[in-house]
């Protein structure tokens, strides 16, 4: 059910549990909820990988693009150039 995005649905399962575990599994969801992906969604519509391994290269990339050697960066600046790259990717910033 958590493939699909059915979070109430398992919530609704675990509530009336006894014990620690399923306490704690249930205040994780509600807590996470909105970081919880619909995975079979995105497997239907080929929106993107799923697998971790394609997101934590996609990650490494953009960490050695805001490495550039000799350049120095401000704490600040960083969301702004990682903004930038991303509308520039998605082709948000004309040139």
């Amino acid at each position: 059910m958590l493939w699909q995005g059915k979070i109430d649905r398992v919530i609704k399962i675990f509530k009336n549990f006894k014990g620690q575990a399923f306490k704690t599994f249930c205040n994780y969801l509600e807590t996470h909820r909105c970081r919880i992906v619909n995975y079979q969604y995105y497997k239907e519509e080929s929106i993107s990988s799923i697998g971790s391994g394609a997101i934590e290269s996609i990650i490494k990339r953009i960490g050695l693009r805001v490495k550039i050697s000799g350049a120095q960066w401000n704490i600040e600046n960083v969301s702004s150039i990682l903004a930038l790259r991303c509308a520039y990717l998605n082709g948000q910033l004309s040139i």
